[in-house]
């Protein structure tokens, strides 16, 4: 039988658009940087250009550090609470970023507003995971990441526009002002969805329990490790995009504008996913688009090989590759989820843990490869994209293109129309 919904519910339209907040927290804390970190590096002395992108990469390994707690505390003490707390650390940290005269102080504030950061990204998993199961918790995923998507897609922009006006600091003071308006919201309108018969005891025990049955689960961890390969890829790309147009094609006045179109792409892809993957399940979807990232990357291969790489070119495939990212994260999070409904934030905590850091180590790896082209970067695209196929296969025992069950939609708790 189907749970009734929490009480003091919101419209399901609110509940999306609150939860694709929440987890844009980190392409707020990410994005608008991007055009500022030449300015960032003069200011605060940077010596090697490559050493600006620690101020990304920092932040996404304290995101990983902080995804591993919050979710245990989230099961235990509820969601909205842990969540409420954190926010406030996160805007303290962004705070700490705004006012750094030297490299050291603002890496230690990056490192601390990711490892805070981390709770919107695990607990709004959570919450959605409280709710929604299989099928239809990839379709709330997919519409929550379309909308979530419209973030990265403005965000260089608004750095940008930012820095015509006034100072880079204030892209920080932007996203104090940003995140205090979220939690605001968040604690205002959010209810608790952890029921209290489903919280679970901080014990070593049920933790090591929780983690062993993610390990235990072929599906669960091959998924949550194919999800760290693949999106090694596109934190490859984060870290590198800045230089290669700046420094490859030359092209700054255009590139919060050619991010906002890349990045859009990810956002049309998870639209088209969402209304999708009822019909056709998780698994088609992510790994029909796994294949055609590697497709498209190897294409990308050969074209910059052939020494026949232009901006248009770039732009276009690169498109394309967000658009199959776009297809692969909602979906490879809601397969390895489906196992946990009691134990979720500890099973999201330990899915965004591994997934965080080894998309980071990853794709900073490709980020220190770059050597004024974009080589290294569709190099690894390639690689982690076939690696990541290989997992899947693993996990799926070789058997591709299944459908072991249908996800039903709980009708009681969302409206779509």
């Amino acid at each position: 039988m189907t749970a009734p919904p929490p009480s003091r519910d919101i419209h399901f339209r609110e509940f999306v658009l609150l939860c694709a907040c929440l987890m844009a927290m980190n392409a707020l804390s990410i994005d608008p940087m991007l055009p500022a970190l030449p300015q960032i590096g003069r200011d605060l002395a940077i010596a090697h250009p490559n050493d600006r992108q620690l101020i990304i990469s920092v932040y996404f390994l304290g995101l990983g550090f902080g995804s591993l707690l919050f979710g245990v505390l989230s099961d235990r003490f509820g969601r909205k609470h842990v969540l409420g707390s954190a926010m406030a650390l996160f805007i303290l940290s962004s705070i700490a970023c705004a006012s750094a005269q030297n490299f050291a102080i603002m890496l230690a504030g990056r490192g601390c507003a990711g490892f805070f950061a981390g709770a919107s990204r695990v607990i709004t998993v959570s919450i959605i995971r409280d709710r929604f199961r299989g099928d239809a918790m990839a379709r709330v995923m997919s519409l929550i990441f379309a909308v979530f998507m419209l973030i990265p897609v403005m965000a260089p922009s608004f750095g940008q526009a930012i820095l015509w006006i006034a100072h880079w600091r204030w892209i920080f003071w932007a996203l104090v002002i940003l995140a205090s308006l979220i939690l605001g919201w968040m604690l205002l309108r959010m209810p608790e969805t952890l029921r209290p018969e489903n919280r679970v005891r901080i014990t070593v025990r049920a933790l090591l329990g929780t983690v062993g049955t993610v390990l235990r689960t072929r599906s669960s961890i091959g998924y949550m490790l194919a999800s760290g390969v693949v999106m090694g890829g596109l934190i490859g790309f984060i870290l590198s995009v800045q230089q290669i147009f700046f420094d490859v094609f030359q092209a700054q006045n255009i590139f919060p504008f050619a991010f906002a179109a890349i990045a859009g792409c990810m956002g049309i892809g998870s639209l088209i996913n969402s209304r999708l993957v009822s019909r056709f399940g998780a698994r088609r979807m992510s790994q029909g688009a796994l294949i055609a990232f590697i497709l498209i990357a190897a294409v990308h291969l050969a074209i910059i090989l052939a020494g026949a790489e232009t901006l248009a070119s770039f732009m276009v495939l690169q498109a394309m590759t967000m658009m199959t990212v776009s297809f692969t994260a909602s979906n490879f999070s809601s397969i390895s989820m489906e196992p946990f409904h009691r134990g979720a934030g500890a099973a999201s905590s330990f899915q965004a843990f591994l997934t965080t850091a080894l998309s980071a180590t990853l794709g900073s790896m490709v980020g220190l490869a770059f050597d004024g082209t974009p080589l290294p970067f569709i190099l690894g695209l390639l690689i982690f994209g076939t690696l990541s196929f290989l997992i899947v296969i693993w996990a799926e025992r070789g058997k591709l293109f299944t459908r072991p069950q249908r996800g039903a939609l709980r009708e009681a708790e969302i409206d779509f129309h």
